[in-house]
């Protein structure tokens, strides 16, 4: 049996980022499919020193977003009214915990269960939005004094499944590789799945170990047998 049970995916944008990119990427990662991925980017993690430049960014791109069930709309509504409500009601306990909504928060008023695309910040560490999965269109917002911190920040949940991380520095690009507890880690891009033939699958609460697609994938429905011979001379 092979489990992919989903994440709290983080996705940290460095100081020397390019930050048009990272704020269109990182708009993609969190609202496509309104959020409902277990790749999305629920936890955006940024440097100081680029903090309130990417965040302005980032919010004209949001507010671009157009919400509903066309063609050329950007995300849609969530899957039933049971789960806009339990994401309401976390947005609204975060706030209530001292969590500052940048955008969104609420139900939009129109037919079907269509929540605004949601970014917070200042969430407290120890509120369970910070860990918990949504599987709606919210992100929190992160600042980190430095690459380490941001590392830790990366690493601060049960899950392991996607991260991704925008950077010009290839040394750093292939340390947060190393260091970051994914399964699978993007560079300059957002949190999203393998191609197929790459292994997917992550760590930690976020599956079994197996991994889906690719080769590997194989090896979940396989029992390896060695057969030897002893031949004599």
């Amino acid at each position: 049996m092979s489990l992919e049970l989903g994440g709290k995916n983080p996705l940290v944008v460095c100081d020397d980022a390019d930050l048009d990119r990272a704020a269109r990427w990182t708009a993609l990662s969190v609202f496509s499919n309104a959020g409902q991925r277990c790749a999305q980017a629920s936890r955006i993690i940024v440097m100081e020193a680029v903090y309130d430049a990417f965040r302005a960014r980032l919010l004209e791109r949001v507010a671009k977003l157009s919400v509903g069930g066309g063609d050329a709309d950007d995300l849609g509504p969530v899957i039933n009214e049971r789960q806009m409500r339990s994401i309401l009601a976390a947005i609204e306990s975060a706030v209530a915990g001292g969590a500052r909504p940048l955008t969104g928060g609420g139900r939009l008023d129109r037919p079907g269960w269509h929540i605004a695309p949601t970014l917070l910040e200042d969430v407290p560490g120890d509120d369970p939005i910070h860990r918990r999965e949504l599987f709606g269109p919210v992100a929190t917002l992160y600042r980190a004094a430095s690459f380490d911190e941001a590392i830790r920040l990366a690493n601060d949940t049960e899950y392991g499944l996607t991260a991704a991380i925008h950077t010009r520095d290839l040394d750093r690009a292939l340390l947060f590789g190393r260091r970051v507890r994914a399964g699978a880690i993007n560079v300059n891009g957002g949190t999203y799945g393998s191609e197929p033939h790459f292994p997917f699958g992550g760590f930690g609460a976020s599956g079994n170990g197996t991994r889906e697609p690719g080769a590997e994938a194989l090896d979940v429905y396989s029992e390896l047998k060695c057969l030897s011979f002893l031949v004599d001379e």
